[in-house]
């Protein structure tokens, strides 16, 4: 369930790197099925003009095999947006390529020219590692994949020194333009997290504005429906509000507020959720509480709130509790009569619990 009171998660929450991992996969799935489509056409035009320009031992249907298992990943990346697959997508295109570059660098007099297509692999394909792990799979692929074709074709060392130095250089320029991409999209990541949070909270108090509220709501609602949770809608509203507004102007108001909503905070659960429908009126889901543990939290945040120090009097809230006993009844039907039930608290005398017995 939503947990709208967890602490600022640091860059190392398990929790954390999973969002930010998942959010990675979705902007990269597109460049990783642009690749891959990419790589197949440079496959085929690269193996197929070398069937134009020189004579090699291996036959062509052999040396284009590759081609079709590349189309293969090609389709199924077009759709895949999970991180795991995408990574071993990406990279079973890189192993593909090392093969394909082998098959056709088979009889090719030995030199740096061999190579090149395994030399241009880790800096085209820098930018679409989504972890760490599968980046460094990537460039050690990329370094011994044509390893074989080098190693078969030539005595000397000469041409091995030229490719190792290329590499290194090449893996080096790969490895810089990930970090910087990865910083990049991490500043997005942190970026757009901050504009859901602040669009979702209440700028004042920091809880979960109403729109908002009312959407978790409806969906843990539900949720606690099918796997037949109790669970009970509790209504607040703080006494004598207007009064205070009116004797000591709406920013003495709005420190209260930002008081009380750290009260309330201080008594909720993870699980539970907690809104700002209104100007003072607030509007909490306690799953798996039956009425009569309902009743007992609501009368712990109501003499916890007493603590909060308000100008001219002892801050005081009337709480309506209505039980979630009715299988589909909606959330806005269980407000209204936790909303009636707060307004026969204010009708009792203020500062007190009632609780809804419309529905036995």
């Amino acid at each position: 369930m939503h947990q709208p009171f967890a602490t600022a998660q640091r860059a190392d929450d398990p929790s954390h790197r999973r969002e930010y991992t998942h959010y990675l996969a979705h902007r990269m799935a597109p460049a990783i099925h642009a690749l891959t489509v990419l790589a197949v056409a440079a496959y085929l035009l690269a193996a197929g003009g070398r069937a134009f320009v020189s004579v090699s031992p291996v036959p062509l249907w052999l040396r284009l095999a590759p081609s079709v298992p590349l189309a293969l990943l090609a389709l199924v990346a077009r759709r895949e947006k999970r991180p795991v697959p995408l990574s071993l997508l990406a990279l079973s295109c890189v192993l593909l390529l090392e093969v394909g570059v082998n098959l056709n660098g088979i009889g090719q007099v030995p030199g740096q020219r061999l190579v090149l297509p395994g030399l241009l692999l880790p800096v085209a394909t820098s930018v679409i590692w989504i972890g760490r792990w599968d980046f460094v799979v990537a460039m050690a692929l990329c370094a011994l994949g044509p390893l074989p074709m080098l190693l078969l074709g030539s005595v000397s060392g000469i041409p091995v020194f030229q490719y190792t130095v290329y590499m290194t250089i090449a893996i080096a320029v790969a490895t810089v333009l990930r970090a910087f991409m990865t910083r990049t999209l991490f500043e997005q990541f942190r970026l757009e997290k901050q504009l859901r949070v602040q669009a979702h909270t209440d700028g004042l108090t920091g809880l979960l504005q109403r729109n908002r509220f009312l959407e978790l709501a409806r969906y843990a609602l539900n949720d606690l429906y099918v796997r037949r949770i109790p669970a009970a809608v509790l209504y607040l509203d703080v006494d004598h509000f207007k009064q205070l507004n009116d004797a000591f102007g709406h920013a003495a108001g709005d420190e209260v507020l930002v008081k009380l909503a750290e009260g309330l905070r201080s008594q909720m659960r993870e699980s539970d959720l907690l809104g700002r429908i209104g100007g003072e009126e607030f509007v909490a889901l306690l799953p798996g509480v039956n009425l009569q543990h309902a009743h007992s939290r609501a009368e712990q945040i109501r003499v916890a709130i007493r603590a909060v120090h308000r100008p001219d009097r002892l801050l005081t809230i009337s709480i309506g509790i209505v039980q979630c006993n009715r299988h589909g009844e909606s959330l806005e039907s269980l407000m209204s009569r936790a909303d009636n039930a707060m307004r026969q608290a204010k009708l009792n005398g203020r500062n007190q619990v009632v609780i809804d017995h419309s529905i036995a």
